[in-house]
């Protein structure tokens, strides 16, 4: 499925995956605590820095810095993931990304729900090549593999998150219907019309460009085959010459290692531009529901579905932020976690308080939902 030539790997993917081995082992490990304390102190203080030196105060920040940004994305986005990858476990799950609820509905089952609208509406089924975009540890590729019988391929730039996505997929048992390839996904290392069908789930934000990484898409994917997504955006009510809005973006992108936010419209313009035929787009994140998607990262546990769900929203609390943040700075005062341990922490708090501010201004959407069709004629 892959070629020779797509598999080799560059020098760039050695050095990260050389990084990865010498930040966090060649060994997965569980647990939060037992994560953090396998680190290596140095090389975690090296990314830690790395990516909080390319930030400035939105007052201070001018397009210098936000085109330093876009044009070293690969060691932004990896720095971030590199720091955020074990948080994320520890506070939401294997499934990196948000969802919409139903009255009374568990936390990871509408997590898992999410994924199958999307298998769905793109026509996921048994048997196909799939490609999952930016895969994270790999959670809704088993989902989705699991669900539909399909082969998933996870694509993504972090070798650490692909150690991890691997171990879990075996341990799942799903190794036979899911693979992982580390690769960059404005240059996809796979040949030209071969794959079934593709998806993101907010993913593809990282990009420098949309038109980059939708025509890469589109150039791997099979005439008449279907590429859907949940794309982060600004919402038509973002204004960036609004300096309160210009903030919530600049907080959503500094805690979430986003070169750049961009609007609806441009999205949309970037699937046309490349050549596909939009078939659905709607803001899942502005259906009129009762329980809006950003409740477990405001902490109000009155608002959990679930007995269940309130170990989820507590770490979201004033009470569990001090918790953590505290617990982090005893660990790393101690030598158990690596320094930048409580940054990393900071910065995600941060990054939580810009995604509720901007989704309650209806800024900001992380479910922009759409299906792109390759054309029957395309070559």
């Amino acid at each position: 499925m892959v070629s020779a030539q797509s598999t080799a790997v560059s020098a760039q993917h050695a050095e990260d995956i050389a990084f990865a081995r010498a930040m966090h082992g060649k060994e997965v490990k569980t647990g939060f605590l037992s994560n953090l304390s396998s680190k290596n102190r140095d090389v975690s203080n090296v990314a830690s820095e790395t990516y909080l030196n390319m930030w400035k105060k939105p007052e201070a920040e001018n397009k210098e810095d936000e085109t330093k940004r876009l044009d070293s994305y690969t060691a932004l986005v990896n720095s971030y993931y590199n720091l955020a990858t074990d948080f994320y476990e520890y506070g939401w799950g294997g499934s990196f990304h948000f969802c919409r609820y139903y009255p009374g509905e568990e936390f990871f089952r509408a997590i898992a729900r999410h994924e199958h609208y999307l298998a769905a509406n793109i026509g996921i089924k048994r048997g196909m090549k799939v490609l999952d975009l930016g895969c994270g540890v790999g959670g809704p590729a088993r989902e989705i593999a699991e669900f539909t019988g399909c082969h998933v391929t996870g694509l993504n730039n972090n070798a650490y998150q692909i150690q991890r996505a691997t171990h879990y997929a075996a341990k799942q048992g799903l190794s036979d219907q899911t693979d992982f390839v580390k690769g960059n996904f404005m240059e996809i290392p796979f040949e030209d019309n071969t794959l079934d069908a593709a998806y993101a789930i907010e993913a593809t934000v990282h990009a420098p460009t949309f038109e980059g990484v939708y025509g890469e898409i589109f150039r791997v994917l099979k005439p008449g085959a279907k590429f859907g997504c949940y794309e982060w955006c600004m919402t038509d009510d973002y204004n960036e010459e609004d300096s309160e809005h210009r903030r919530i973006a600049h907080g959503i992108e500094r805690g979430n290692g986003i070169p750049k936010m961009r609007p609806i419209a441009e999205c949309l313009q970037a699937l046309k531009n490349v050549g596909f035929e939009i078939e659905l787009h709607e803001d899942l994140a502005n259906m009129g529901d009762q329980i809006q998607w950003f409740y477990p990262l405001e902490g109000d546990l009155r608002k959990c579905q679930t007995v269940r769900d309130i170990l989820t929203t507590i770490a979201m609390t004033k009470a569990g932020r001090f918790t953590t943040t505290n617990f982090c700075r005893v660990l790393e005062k101690v030598g158990l976690a690596p320094k930048g341990t409580v940054e990393t922490q900071k910065f995600l708090e941060m990054a939580a308080d810009a995604l509720v501010e901007g989704a309650q201004k209806n800024l900001f959407t992380p479910m922009f939902f759409f299906v792109a069709k390759k054309p029957e004629t395309a070559q």
